[in-house]
């Protein structure tokens, strides 16, 4: 019987050798969502085969999780220890870093865990080094800091596609697409936007991926590839942040010329042009402090946090008590915040300054938090 391996290569040199044109679309198609569970399972028989269990015992703290991933010495350990309170090992070889070194960032009264792991080599994804433990942390954060110095840009797209070899999409939106499974039926497809992909396609990855009766509602025009990521289980969407260190080694001329540095990160850029990605890349010295804080803002930016201010009791509305949210959170999650206890006998709430009509005004506990909100429990 051949290995998950070998069922790899035979597939991919039969998608290599197959022209595609409507009329191959579905077989190609069924043989990339095929590629896509064994890829899937080859990783989870790396992590059997290295003892089981994967990844490190990472308790969450803080309003928000930030993991610093990148090549071996680029400099993660420094930056990790300029940002926070960590005492994170340096020296000047690989591999410093043998486990999880946590530090919190302190920023605009949120409180930000940043994880500092091994850096991860070619392979990381099949368990090359300490990857698959640092994949399994990464899926954990509520937001990358990929990280490579000025002489190694093109590390950037090797650790970009060794993530999404693990199911992890970076600077992405899951696909606009429904599905509701039944016991029986087959599948039903729904789209009002004329999708090039057929139905005979559509419906053939889906049965490959384990989906055999459901009503799939698509609402936004798919390619193949994120077709098998709608369909897929292991797919986790998370923002990042690229960060260039060691600046203060460039020529001082070039240190803050745009058009230097877009020509030597040209990968940067090309990391942008595929799969729609916005990119942020920020320049700094972790050495010297460079740029931390533009790094520390965009931080704060990325994880799309907001600031509302608690009003207890009967005492004036102020910004005494403020409390760290995210955009597109309610009020209910406020108090859900403050606590189980707290918001059990909570049915509203009175809010002034931003997003409210007048001072006082009350609302329900489904309203959205604004940057500013000052809130009373009712």
């Amino acid at each position: 019987m051949s290995t998950v391996q070998e069922q790899i290569e035979k597939i991919e040199k039969e998608i290599r050798e197959t022209p595609y044109h409507k009329g191959t679309e579905h077989y190609i198609g069924k043989l990339r969502a095929k590629l896509s569970k064994l890829g899937a399972k080859k990783l989870e028989s790396a992590t059997r085969g290295k003892g089981g269990g994967v990844g490190y015992a990472v308790k969450k703290q803080g309003d928000a999780t930030v993991v610093l991933i990148g090549a071996p010495s680029v400099g993660k350990s420094t930056l990790l220890n300029k940002l926070t309170s960590a005492k994170s090992k340096i020296a000047p070889y690989e591999f410093t870093t043998v486990s999880v070194i946590p530090g919190m960032m302190e920023y605009k009264n949120a409180k930000i865990q940043i994880l500092d792991v091994p850096g991860l080599i070619e392979g990381a994804e099949e368990s090359r080094g300490r990857g698959r433990e640092v994949m399994s942390v990464a899926r954990g954060a509520d937001l990358l800091l990929i990280m490579c110095d000025v002489d190694r840009v093109a590390m950037f797209e090797s650790i970009v596609n060794s993530l999404e070899k693990v199911g992890i999409r970076t600077n992405q939106v899951a696909p606009r697409v429904n599905i509701e499974k039944k016991v029986k039926g087959g599948l039903i497809i729904r789209s009002n936007i004329k999708q090039e992909l057929g139905k005979v396609t559509i419906k053939e990855v889906a049965n490959e991926l384990g989906i055999k009766n459901a009503e799939i509602t698509i609402k936004e025009k798919l390619s193949l590839e994120s077709l098998i990521d709608a369909f897929s289980t292991n797919r986790i969407y998370i923002p990042a942040i690229f960060v260039v260190n060691k600046v203060d080694l460039e020529k001082q001329s070039t240190v803050n010329s745009p058009r230097s540095r877009q020509a030597k990160s040209g990968t940067v850029w090309n990391l942008a042009k595929r799969g729609g990605q916005q990119l942020t890349v920020i320049y700094v010295s972790a050495k010297t402090r460079t740029g931390l804080s533009k790094l520390r803002e965009e931080i704060w930016n990325k994880l799309k946090f907001v600031k509302v201010y608690l009003v207890r009791g009967e005492e004036k509305p102020s910004k005494n008590n403020p409390l760290i949210m995210k955009s597109g959170q309610t009020l209910g999650q406020v108090a859900e915040k403050i606590g189980n206890e707290f918001v059990e006998d909570k049915i509203g709430a009175k809010i002034w300054g931003p997003g409210s009509k007048y001072p006082g005004q009350e609302v329900s506990l489904s309203t959205p938090v604004v940057e500013g909100m000052q809130v009373r429990f009712i």
